[in-house]
């Protein structure tokens, strides 16, 4: 089983959104084997509490612009780790030190990235 278009086309425009706000390290993994409920993972980390929330906040917005029912939010209070359910979609938006202390690219190293396209940065045009 892999990932539904629907799922895809939803961690693109939530890639696209936090990637908008500043999101670094943006990774989708395709959890569509090991967990039947969900189809894909997205991963992003924030500079800071204040970054972590604006991209959580962005990531909700363009979502349910695009007529993305959220099915439920938590972590918004501390802004450290926070989980946007979309039930095809989960997106993480990690702090910097809970991205890394909690290592979820490893525990779910077996699932294959899912291709997301990010505009590239002026900068790296040169």
């Amino acid at each position: 089983m892999t990932a539904t278009d629907n799922g895809r086309e939803m961690a693109q425009i939530a890639a696209l959104a936090a990637d908008a706000k500043g999101g670094d390290d943006i990774v989708a993994l395709d959890v569509s084997e090991p967990l039947p409920l969900v189809d894909i993972f997205l991963l992003v980390t924030g500079r800071n509490e204040r970054n972590v929330a604006a991209i959580a906040d962005e990531v909700e917005e363009k979502l349910l612009e695009h007529g993305h029912k959220r099915v439920r939010r938590e972590g918004r209070q501390e802004s450290r780790w926070i989980l946007l359910d979309f039930g095809d979609l989960v997106v993480h938006v990690f702090h910097e030190e809970e991205r890394v202390y909690y290592g979820l690219e490893r525990l779910w190293k077996d699932c294959p990235v899912v291709p997301i396209e990010l505009p590239t940065p002026a900068h790296a045009a040169d």
